[in-house]
């Protein structure tokens, strides 16, 4: 009777550990580079976006010009957060990243926010945090 108890223990272990594990689908190809929906000819649709051509692929589509500009912080919170993602640069569609750059005055915040995908790297150019 003990012995029949251990294993219905592991199998009710096992089986709530595998319906606990959480993971992002493994990408279907390298890189997609998303379009617009008036830029489609011949494009494939993965992740939620369309995709360019591989052949039509430039290093503009893995560009965003401005990102290190300073930007207004006089709201209440003394921050200003520019957000990339696959919006703004194409070519993160799929790869499961998204860029941020902050500007913070002395005691600015920043507001409670969530990562989808759990990256983050952090980088201060001038001044501490």
């Amino acid at each position: 009777m003990k012995g029949i108890r251990i294993v219905l223990s592991l199998v009710v272990l096992g089986l709530a550990s595998s319906i606990a594990s959480a993971s992002d689908p493994s990408p279907l190809q390298d890189f997609c580079v998303a379009v617009k929906d008036s830029e489609i000819e011949s494009a494939l649709f993965v992740s939620g976006k369309f995709c360019k051509n591989p052949k039509d692929v430039t290093a503009n589509d893995f560009f965003f010009q401005g990102l290190d500009k300073p930007r207004d912080t006089s709201n209440p919170l003394c921050s200003n957060v520019t957000q990339l993602n696959v919006d703004k640069i194409a070519g993160l569609n799929t790869l499961g990243i998204s860029l941020a750059h902050i500007d913070y005055v002395p005691h600015g915040l920043n507001p409670p926010h969530i990562h989808p995908h759990g990256t983050k790297i952090l980088i201060v150019i001038e001044g501490t945090l």
